[in-house]
């Protein structure tokens, strides 16, 4: 009989994860902190109902399983938000490659039926909004790692 999987066992692989759910979500959420993007790599496709994200994400995974063995690094990964009904952004100039964003957390405002709000929070008081059918996310990795520029791991002082 095998053993249970191990954390420490996990190996290069891109990550592809689905929330479909607030416990999910948390999951990628915590994944994605930090994660900084330049204001053009969002984009709502109206028609299809999806938002996406192209984004830097630190690779806490990584960091958190093998500190001071390897630099901090991070991977280009797409965050896709399906059955989008409508995007508001606060603080965000959409399309500005020059305005890098560093995205915080995302969370869920429940309504009725499984739908409700989906909020992303960026650093500098920025913000979107998406109003969704149900918690529907997709985070997948798009690129091999990559030494983080800055050589740090994230901090947040309190």
């Amino acid at each position: 009989m095998a053993g249970d999987a191990r954390f420490e066992d996990a190996d290069e692989a891109p990550l592809r994860l689905m929330a479909a759910d607030t416990e999910d979500l948390a999951v990628i959420a915590a994944l994605v902190q930090d994660a900084v993007f330049p204001a053009s790599e969002m984009r709502w496709q109206r028609r299809a109902r999806r938002f996406a994200l192209l984004l830097n994400r630190f690779r806490w995974e990584e960091a958190l399983r093998k500190t001071g063995e390897r630099p901090p690094e991070r991977v280009q990964a797409l965050l896709v938000i399906d059955d989008v009904k409508r995007v508001q952004v606060q603080g965000v100039v959409p399309g500005d490659a020059d305005m890098v964003l560093s995205l915080l957390d995302i969370g869920f405002e429940p309504g009725e039926d499984g739908a409700g709000w989906l909020y992303l929070t960026l650093a500098g008081d920025g913000a979107v909004r998406l109003e969704v059918e149900a918690i529907n996310v997709i985070l997948k990795d798009v690129t091999r790692p990559y030494v983080a520029p800055s050589g740090k791991v994230p901090a947040h002082p309190v």
